[in-house]
């Protein structure tokens, strides 16, 4: 018997059979994890040979809408174009609007939704446009449309699992980049009978380009800095190791606050071409004759509270990384009288807005380190940044914020 089941020819069962066969085929591929080639090779062999469709279209969307399997059609139409209007579709229904290739060609148009997220177009017809019969495209239209939705279900969940694993591994990199950033940070800060220190850093991504250090130098002297690299996330934050390196291995040569910057200076433009900068604030202090020393490359001014007034440590050059040689470079002293504090801080807490777009101002950041001067500085950053919150509401923070507060005894 070489009769056509698909015309009517077989009892409805054996047709049955075909559909239910194609649905255990598909099934077993997609429990098999088969590739995304095989199973549209499977679901177009389904179509076109048992279920006799002559002519499909499929368009499915990535990045952007695109053709990922056709027949039927001529080779001159081998890019075929996703039609805009195509979007418009919401179920089923014959392709009727008249411009373009797609409307002309074909009948049936079959819409892939996920909630309200077309993910699939199927656009069928028939090459034997003579035939007075239904079309195949028509006939087994609910079957055709059930199996699109399990083949295109099929692909999004490999792109779905695709994507959680780089989003994994990517994540997995994160935290190995958190995990080592965090080994450049002091994990140890001063807390000795002249002096205490104490930071607080909330990177505004995993990994962020703040930094601080605090460096013996002998036994009375250490060199204490903090820095922001411009930019945030990875590239940031490998930069801001690199200067860590590049300090310590300075100071091996030279405590010299102008010869450090001069060398830092150089080295940033040699190896990020003036594309990154940083600012940094670097000074230098003796526990034993109270002297702090120190050189502001364009970073935000830290506030002295000195006695009973407050100054900005503002001397220095322009920001490290933007020319070799620096200009001019202004070096500061400063006598320090016991119960000062200096509290130095990066750009992420001058640029947190308000929900009226204002930001938090050098005479609010004065005031809270006035009011709390008598608490340790442990304590200063915490109140710091629980105004701060208090002050940006709802507001995102825009960058990472790093603060380094010291209080001299």
């Amino acid at each position: 018997m070489n009769q056509d089941p698909l015309n009517n020819q077989y009892p409805d069962e054996t047709i049955k059979d075909i559909k239910l066969n194609a649905l255990l085929e598909i099934t077993k591929a997609i429990n098999n994890n088969a590739t995304t080639a095989q199973l549209l090779d499977i679901y177009q062999e389904i179509l076109e040979n048992r279920l006799n469709v002559g002519k499909l279209v499929l368009f499915s969307f990535s990045t952007e809408w695109t053709c990922i399997l056709k027949y039927g059609v001529s080779k001159s139409y081998n890019h075929l174009e996703f039609e805009p209007e195509l979007l418009a579709i919401k179920d089923i229904e014959t392709l009727s609007y008249s411009k373009g290739y797609l409307s002309k060609r074909f009948e049936i148009v079959i819409p892939i939704y996920h909630k309200q997220t077309p993910l699939a177009y199927v656009l069928l017809g028939d090459i034997d446009e003579t035939k007075v019969e239904m079309s195949a495209s028509i006939q087994h239209l609910p079957f055709i449309q059930t199996l699109t939705n399990i083949i295109i279900v099929a692909i999004e969940n490999k792109k779905l699992y695709k994507t959680s694993i780089q989003k994994a591994t990517i994540q997995k990199e994160l935290q190995l980049a958190q995990d080592m950033q965090k080994l450049l940070f002091p994990s140890n800060l001063p807390k000795i009978e002249e002096l205490e220190m104490n930071a607080l850093y909330l990177p505004h991504q995993q990994v962020g380009g703040d930094y601080y250090d605090v460096i013996w130098i002998n036994e009375v002297e250490m060199v204490f800095c903090l820095a922001d690299v411009s930019g945030k996330g990875v590239a940031a934050a490998l930069l801001m190791s690199n200067l860590q390196a590049a300090l310590r291995v300075q100071l091996n040569y030279t405590q010299n606050l102008t010869e450090i910057v001069i060398g830092l200076n150089q080295l940033i433009c040699e190896n990020t071409k003036t594309e990154k900068f940083i600012s940094l604030f670097i000074a230098k202090y003796n526990i034993g004759t109270k002297k702090l020393s120190y050189i502001n490359a364009g970073h935000n001014a830290p506030l002295l509270l000195n006695d009973s007034q407050t100054i900005s440590l503002d001397k220095g050059c322009t920001l490290l990384g933007i020319c070799n040689p620096l200009v001019q470079i202004e070096q500061d002293v400063l006598e320090i009288t016991p119960h000062s504090i200096l509290f130095a801080y990066t750009d992420g807490l001058t640029d947190t807005l308000n929900s009226q777009g204002e930001n938090i101002s050098i005479e609010e950041i004065q005031t809270i380190l006035q009011n709390n001067r008598q608490s340790n500085c442990e304590f200063i950053n915490k109140a710091m940044l629980y105004y701060l919150e208090e002050f940006k509401g709802e507001m995102p923070f825009v960058d990472d914020i790093a603060f380094l507060t010291s209080k001299f005894h």
